[in-house]
């Protein structure tokens, strides 16, 4: 059994109504993508490594960040 606020309960309904499953797979989804996110958490990044072979890229990424984003790059 699962306890919800008025809030909640309407949201899902509404949520319900528009995907065309039952109240209960909403809150299956939901319960289920929460446990993912705790566990995610919990394991250590597994992060690629790249060597770009320009030396001063570091020095440079607030300027391409600028570039790419529309961004004043002498802010700090």
């Amino acid at each position: 059994m699962v306890y919800a606020d008025a809030d909640d309960l309407a949201t899902i309904k509404e949520a319900a109504a528009r995907s065309n499953v039952s109240e209960a797979e909403i809150i299956r989804n939901a319960i289920h993508l929460a446990a993912l996110r705790v566990r995610r958490r919990s394991e250590p990044l597994r992060l690629r490594r790249f060597a770009s072979g320009d030396p001063g890229l570091a020095e440079r990424v607030d300027e391409y960040l600028a570039d790419d984003f529309g961004g004043d790059s002498d802010r700090p």
